[in-house]
């Protein structure tokens, strides 16, 4: 697939709402590996949620995180974002953030992708963890005021959505109790994970040693 920052997703536009304006889910991540979680989190996101395309952001760098653990590299983890979408209808894989200054921050990366795609309108898709941690965040209250952000549910982390500001949006959307860390833990165990990770991308872990 073609790289995000090269190519403008909005210059052909499939499907735009009456103001003539894209609305676009960014869900951001490490993606390390992606699974299925991941891709049907996006699903739901344009089946239900209302927004006209996903952007699959990949972070080289969560500022809260640990990532150098189990990090298999910016171009790897790359390459099965772009097999886990291939063929997938208004969800796109998005490298904006390798191009970046590191650690990599929401805001920076909303006002770059904002004002290079000035007829798409981005709004950031965190887990309940993300919310109930998100004054933390770098110019959380920016993201809010200027953006908006949407919600999905993470279990273990309950939010009362009647205390959430009107600049932030509840997805209900399916718990899916999978990640990356579990799924990297079972490959390093040799069990076997085809059916927790998007078409392609078992295949391409096996074949490149990846997580052993």
């Amino acid at each position: 697939m073609t790289l995000c920052h090269h190519i403008d997703f909005c210059v052909a536009v499939d499907k735009r709402n009456e103001s003539g304006v894209k609305h676009v889910a960014l869900l951001g991540g490490s993606f390390n590996p992606v699974h299925a979680g991941h891709t049907m989190l996006a699903n739901y996101l344009i089946a239900y949620g209302g927004f006209d395309e996903v952007w699959m952001v990949l972070s080289p760098q969560n500022p809260l995180k640990d990532t150098a653990i189990d990090q298999p590299g910016d171009f790897r983890r790359w390459e099965m974002l772009n097999i886990a979408l291939e063929g997938a209808t208004n969800i796109r894989p998005c490298d904006i953030e390798l191009y970046m200054p590191r650690p990599s921050y929401s805001i920076d990366t909303l006002r770059v992708l904002s004002s290079r795609y000035p007829s798409c309108r981005f709004t950031p898709v965190i887990g309940a963890d993300n919310w109930l941690m998100f004054e933390r965040w770098r110019s959380y209250q920016a993201i809010l005021s200027e953006y908006g952000v949407a919600v999905y549910p993470r279990p273990g982390f309950p939010v009362d959505v009647h205390t959430m500001p009107e600049q932030a949006v509840w997805i209900d959307a399916p718990v899916v109790d999978i990640s990356s860390t579990w799924i990297r833990s079972a490959l390093r165990q040799g069990r076997d994970m085809n059916y927790f990770l998007p078409h392609g991308v078992y295949k391409y872990i096996m074949e490149n040693n990846l997580y052993r």
